[in-house]
């Protein structure tokens, strides 16, 4: 089972960048996907992002590029989500996930603990 653990949430202010890191406690031939997916309060889990080890990237709708970036250090079992611009409605909670691939939560089976990002304005 992989364990994934996430770091780079807290408080920031609006307009300001964020990274957001996510490892893997090992690589799996199961989950050769990993990616984010996000909560805001009172709403369901949504896909942001994902990357295959070949850097591969997928991302909620083509124009999320603009703000949002997923890379990968496969040597080191780690994923970014790089924000930029960050925007109120960013906040909420970041999960990490592992899985076969897609945007639905379905397809992906292992999660990490979420972390929150808070975006003032």
């Amino acid at each position: 089972q992989v364990q994934l653990a996430e770091s780079g949430g807290g408080l920031v202010q609006a307009g300001g960048p964020l990274r957001l890191s996510c490892t893997a406690s090992t690589r799996t031939v199961s989950t050769p996907l990993m990616g984010w997916f996000r909560q805001a309060p009172g709403k369901e889990r949504d896909f942001v992002a994902a990357i295959n080890y070949f850097g591969g990237t997928l991302y909620f709708e083509e124009s999320a590029k603009d703000r949002f970036t997923i890379s990968r250090d496969s040597a080191k079992n780690t994923i970014y989500l790089q924000i930029n611009n960050l925007k109120p409605e960013d906040t909420a909670v970041y999960y990490c996930a592992a899985g076969r691939g897609g945007t639905t939560l379905n397809d992906y089976s292992e999660w990490g603990q979420g972390i929150q990002v808070t975006v003032s304005s």
